[in-house]
C-alpha cells in the first residue's frame, strides 16, 4: 500500500524572485568571467601578431647590417659605391616595410570582440524574458 508523501510547501513569489535575483547574479558573474577569459585569448592572438611586427623590424635591421657590407662591395664593381649602398638600403627597407605592414594588417583584421560572451548574453536575455512572461 502506497503511503502518501507530504507535499512540499509552495514557495512564495518573494522567495521565487529572491532565487531569481541570486541566479541572475551568479549568471552575470559567470558571463563576466567568460568575457574576461575570451578577451585574454583575443589579446594573446594580437600579441602573436605584434611579434610579426617586431620580427619584421629585427629582420630589417639584421639584414641591413649583414648584407649591406657584402652587397655594397659586390655592386661597387659595377656602379659607384655610394649608389650600391643606396640600392641595397632601399631593397632591405622595402622588405622590412612589407613584414611590418603584414603584422599591422593582421592585427586590424583580427576580431577582438568577445563573440561567445555576446551570444551567451543574448541567450540569457531571451531566457530571462521567457521566464518573466
Amino acid at each position: 500500500m502506497a503511503t502518501a508523501q507530504p507535499m512540499a510547501p509552495e514557495r512564495s513569489v518573494g522567495e521565487l524572485f529572491g532565487d531569481l535575483a541570486t541566479e541572475t547574479g551568479t549568471l552575470v558573474r559567470q558571463e563576466i568571467h567568460l568575457a574576461s577569459r575570451e578577451l585574454r585569448e583575443r589579446a594573446s592572438h594580437a600579441g602573436k601578431y605584434s611579434l610579426r611586427i617586431v620580427a619584421g623590424g629585427a629582420l630589417g635591421l639584421v639584414g641591413l647590417m649583414a648584407l649591406v657590407g657584402a652587397t655594397v662591395l659586390v655592386l661597387g664593381y659595377a656602379i659607384p659605391l655610394w649608389a650600391s649602398a643606396l640600392l641595397v638600403a632601399l631593397v632591405l627597407a622595402a622588405i622590412a616595410y612589407g613584414l611590418v605592414r603584414s603584422g599591422i594588417t593582421a592585427i586590424k583584421h583580427a576580431d577582438l570582440r568577445p563573440t561567445e560572451t555576446i551570444a551567451s548574453l543574448k541567450e540569457d536575455k531571451t531566457w530571462t524574458k521567457e521566464l518573466l512572461h
